[in-house]
C-alpha cells in the first residue's frame, strides 16, 4: 500500500501512514492558561514528539468528513518489542482522522468499533495501515 488516503469502490477508505506509530499519553506536559478573569488554570499539552508526529501524519490525509457509523481497524508496525498500549495507539490516531478530517467526530456513534486492530513488530519498516469500513448503527441516542 502505498503512503496516503486511497478510496475504495466498496465504501472502504485505506490510509497508510509510513512513521513509526506515537501515543498521545507518554510524556504529557501539564500547561497554565490565563483565564478571562484572570484565573490561572491547567490543561494537558501532548508531548512534542505526538505533536511533530500528528503535523507529519495531516498532509497524508484526505478530507472526507465521514460521520456515519465506521469501523476504525488499525494495523500498528512498531519499530521495537517494547511495551504499547493498543488503547492508546487507537487514541491517537482516532485524534489524528479527526483533525484530518477524515471522520467528523471519533464519539461511539462515529467510530462503533475497532475490530481487528492489531499490533506488530517490523523494524525495517514502522508505520499504521488504517482500513474504515461502513457499518450498521448500533448506538442509540
Amino acid at each position: 500500500m502505498k503512503p496516503g488516503t486511497h478510496i475504495l469502490t466498496n465504501g472502504m477508505v485505506e490510509i497508510m501512514i509510513p512513521l513509526a506509530p506515537i501515543t498521545k499519553k507518554n510524556s504529557q506536559q501539564i500547561c497554565w492558561k490565563n483565564t478571562s478573569g484572570g484565573k490561572k488554570i491547567p490543561f494537558i499539552r501532548p508531548s512534542a514528539q505526538f505533536t511533530k508526529y500528528e503535523k507529519e501524519c495531516l498532509p497524508l490525509l484526505k478530507s472526507l468528513q465521514m460521520g456515519h457509523p465506521v469501523n476504525v481497524e488499525a494495523h500498528f508496525y512498531m519499530p521495537t518489542r517494547r511495551a504499547v498500549d493498543l488503547t492508546n495507539l487507537n487514541e491517537a490516531l482516532h485524534d489524528i482522522l479527526v483533525k484530518g478530517q477524515v471522520l467528523v467526530d471519533d464519539n461511539a456513534k462515529i467510530i462503533v468499533s475497532t475490530d481487528g486492530s492489531r499490533v506488530h513488530l517490523d523494524r525495517e519498516n514502522p508505520r499504521t495501515e488504517v482500513k474504515i469500513t461502513e457499518v450498521e448503527a448500533t448506538f442509540e441516542s
